[in-house]
């Protein structure tokens, strides 16, 4: 079973949003379903297969979130001493070519947020980068090509999901 890396916040409110889905979600589903076979015949009833849907894709995202916290693996990047890009590390590099700096977060994949800089520890580039040092020389094949990058800085700042 693979290990799922997460930031404490982002393991808290997975447990929550299950919790709720359970306890009250589930119920107020039936009562509907329940409500909904009361007005008969179920093969034209929209009501009735609209919830049957809804009951459908609720269990499924329940099923995810039991097996996401069960693999859970929460981090707190801030304790980690970051000599090497890790999960919670943020990378500063430099584009050999251009000079252009890209700055990058290695977190969990459901905090994955390309645009705010926020890479999945999965993806292709987190798994070129992870474990490297200030001064490595790394080449990533990108959807523009290949490209080499300076690992210019190795730090830990807070992470903002929102």
């Amino acid at each position: 079973m693979q290990k799922e890396p997460m930031l404490q916040n982002t393991y808290t409110r997975l447990s929550m949003e299950l919790e709720h889905l359970k306890t009250v979600e589930r119920g107020e589903i039936a009562k509907i379903i329940d409500t909904a076979r009361e007005l008969g015949d179920l093969k034209e009833n929209a009501e009735y297969h609209t919830a049957k849907d809804k009951q459908g894709l609720m269990e499924a995202r329940i099923v995810e979130l039991t097996d996401l916290t069960s693999r859970a693996q929460v981090i707190d990047p801030s304790k980690s001493a970051h000599q090497r890009i890790s999960f919670g590390t943020t990378v500063l590099m430099v584009d050999q070519n251009t000079d252009e700096e890209f700055k990058y977060t290695i977190v969990g994949g459901q905090e994955s947020n390309p645009q705010k800089g926020l890479i999945s520890f999965y993806s292709p580039m987190a798994k070129a980068i992870l474990g490297k040092e200030e001064g490595d020389e790394i080449t990533l094949q990108l959807p523009d090509g290949v490209k080499k990058f300076d690992i210019e800085e190795i730090m830990y700042e807070e992470i903002v999901l929102d």
